[in-house]
């Protein structure tokens, strides 16, 4: 069979690895300086896997896992199709040149997947042997809050060290600042709000606008303040149907021709319930637009890629750490740790500040 150290993470039809004894040896890259950090825990060898919805920048995520791992002599073994892959055994080697060139690419090269098998004690009990067969002592996930759910399981019930890269462009997660792949999705958003708002002007017209976000409002907050919206309608701060309507009502009042009005994906009925209230109460003619997973692909820019790259790197600190069933993320200008059933047990808000502001300069 062929050496999983020369098969590509890259190419689906490639022979699947399933030789854990074979040579797993890497090049370790020596600084010209001594590294200030000390593999505490003598760890050899890890595995990552993506999982979840993708986010742009958990490319160069792995990549970061994948050469901070390599510059610090540990052996790194890519999972594909997150939990599923674990649990059907599909590991392979990943060095340096096999994450070259992926910095800037959408997507996620391992590939992903929502398994309903791993939410079984037998699903998972599957994947950790395989985990133990190819000798893994240290396992990260890119992913969200459901993502880390698995994490947390797998290490309470096989003792497997986690840790958890935040990677969702809902921004949802308790427990770091922001979340890889946000930056991106609020840019594609403002991007397709600032092209309505021309054929919104040029029409009189009001759009609405639904963007992605689950259950929190972050994306809608930051394109609202940003693309210049008349309101923004957010699941954690419910407004009644009249309330829409008086809106639409006050904007017109002011001499405006047009509006915009952002609404999440998590508000009650969505950008649907929003356009039907205010035809219903005005009858003025309003479009919607959904703009859906168009927000999750796309080239990562550059907040995506060094938030990414920073918490790949600390992901594999905290293994050689010891450190296990915690979320690395950024917060007060440095790394954070965060049990990972805290980010989905706690709450993240919005910034009422933001909020604020936004109502303040929609006059």
């Amino acid at each position: 069979m062929q050496d999983p150290s020369q098969e590509s993470p890259l190419n689906a039809n490639e022979p699947r690895a399933n030789e854990p004894q074979a040579d797993l040896s890497v090049l370790t890259v020596q600084p010209d300086t001594a590294s200030t950090y000390r593999n505490k825990a003598g760890v050899k060898r890890i595995a990552v896997l993506t999982s979840g919805g993708d986010a742009p920048g958990m490319n160069a995520a792995i990549r970061a896992v994948v050469r901070a791992a390599t510059f610090h002599g540990i052996e790194v073994i890519g999972v594909r199709r997150g939990f599923q892959g674990l649990h059907e055994g599909d590991l392979r080697r990943l060095g340096p040149r096999d994450v070259a060139n992926i910095i800037q690419r959408g997507g996620t090269i391992l590939l992903t997947a929502r398994s309903h098998t791993w939410r079984s004690p037998e699903g998972r009990t599957l994947g950790a042997n395989h985990l133990k067969e190819w000798g893994v002592e240290g396992l990260i996930v890119i992913g969200g809050d459901g993502s880390f759910r698995g994490a947390h399981f797998l290490q309470q019930e096989h003792g497997i060290p986690v840790v958890g890269v935040p990677g969702t462009i809902d921004n949802d997660l308790y427990g770091t600042d922001h979340t890889i792949g946000y930056f991106t999705a609020v840019e594609t958003a403002l991007d397709a709000v600032d092209k309505l708002r021309d054929t919104a002007a040029s029409h009189e017209r009001i759009f609405v606008v639904e963007v992605m976000g689950r259950h929190a409002g972050h994306i809608a907050l930051d394109v609202a303040v940003a693309g210049g919206a008349e309101e923004v309608f957010l699941p954690e701060d419910e407004h009644p149907a009249e309330h829409i309507a008086a809106v639409v009502r006050a904007s017109a009042a002011k001499g405006k021709a047009s509006s915009i009005l952002i609404v999440a994906e998590g508000y009650p009925g969505g950008g649907a319930a929003v356009t039907q209230a205010i035809e219903a109460q005005t009858g003025l003619d309003t479009r919607l637009t959904i703009l859906g997973h168009i927000q999750r692909g796309g080239n990562p820019v550059s907040s995506d890629r060094v938030l990414a790259s920073r918490l790949g790197e600390a992901a594999v600190l905290a293994l050689m750490d010891g450190k296990s069933d915690l979320m690395v993320g950024r917060g007060h200008g440095g790394i954070t740790f965060t049990p990972l059933a805290d980010t989905w047990e706690k709450r993240k808000d919005v910034s009422r500040d933001l909020y604020r502001c936004a109502k303040t300069l929609s006059v």
